[in-house]
């Protein structure tokens, strides 16, 4: 019997967890990792991705030996400290590669039609679409940053509303590009040539502020620029003044560069003015979740428990 500590829990899913792991002692928390919570007789902790796992957590619980994220990105895990102790480090590599894609053209959809100003039109009780004017993604040039699952997904998506797909990636899968009519290029020609920047690529120090003060202005006049992937993969201040200049015409993030400081009650002065810019249309890290998309994270979490358990590990990021 092993003791598994879980974090950030919802309460619908204890039971889940009971039903399938109930051999074994497990603390279910709803918060994330604190002085007040820490499992310190933890063999695993398996977290989402506002609970840091770091070098200092890890001294508190010197029993764990797995780690296992209820997300696909890890960046939120310290990895060189888990080598050094010998911890394993899952991860969930699928399940929301159309729950995401879906997501991240509702936030586009947002923007080019204006939904919400238009729903809040409405409610107020203003029957009219003046100042809503919308545009077409029919025709348009739809420039996807990364062509793992969810970016190939956006991908056909986009070609379905009949927009020019383009792409960057450091890894090519040309023989899906060459069945979908998608090309790559490099990424200063994308963000020079698109109407719609998707981002869909993990936060590495090679995607770290991939679109920034620096290179801002090198983006098409008018374009819309999605993030549903990582904030640090773009720099807040070049956002701001994207749309401040007049070379964005809106952004549709569910991502922030700061959000785990959001989390905390903390608003960073160049973040409170993304938050409250009109064609700022933002949404809390919620692209993945869906009814579908959860249950397929909570199934393979209880899959990485149960094959590291049988020293079968499975889902290794590490």
């Amino acid at each position: 019997m092993a003791t598994i500590a879980f974090y950030s829990l919802e309460p619908w899913h204890k039971d889940y967890l009971k039903a399938r792991l109930g051999k074994h002692k497990l603390i279910l928390n709803t918060g994330t990792p604190s002085a007040k919570n820490i499992a310190k007789d933890a063999d695993a902790i398996a977290v989402f991705i506002h609970s840091p796992v770091t070098k200092e957590l890890l001294a508190k619980m010197p029993n764990v030996k797995l780690v296992t994220t209820m997300s696909t990105g890890f960046d939120h895990i310290d990895l060189a400290a888990c080598k050094k102790k010998g911890i394993t480090v899952c991860n969930v590599p699928a399940y929301g590669d159309h729950t995401v894609a879906e997501h991240t053209f509702a936030l586009l959809l947002n923007v080019t039609r204006k939904i919400t100003d238009s729903v809040q039109r409405t409610r107020s009780g203003k029957f009219d679409f003046e100042g809503l004017l919308g545009t077409d993604l029919y025709g348009k040039t739809l420039g996807v940053v990364g062509t793992g699952k969810i970016g190939r997904n956006v991908a056909h998506i986009g070609g379905a509303f009949g927009m020019k797909v383009i792409a960057f990636d450091v890894i090519q899968n040309k023989e899906w590009a060459a069945e979908c009519g998608v090309q790559y290029v490099p990424f200063e020609k994308l963000i020079a040539e698109s109407d719609v920047i998707s981002f869909h690529v993990p936060l590495l120090k090679e995607t770290t502020h991939l679109l920034n003060t620096k290179n801002i202005s090198k983006v098409k006049h008018g374009a819309v620029v999605i993030n549903t992937a990582r904030g640090g993969i773009i720099e807040t201040q070049a956002l701001v003044d994207g749309l401040n200049k007049g070379i964005l015409s809106g952004v549709g993030l569910d991502v922030l560069e700061e959000e785990c400081e959001l989390k905390e009650g903390k608003t960073p002065k160049v973040c409170s003015l993304l938050l409250r810019h009109p064609r700022a249309y933002i949404t809390p890290h919620s692209a993945f979740y869906s009814k579908e998309a959860v249950q397929r994270i909570l199934d393979t979490t209880v899959e990485n428990i149960n094959a590291f358990l049988a020293k079968k590990a499975i889902h290794v990021v590490n």
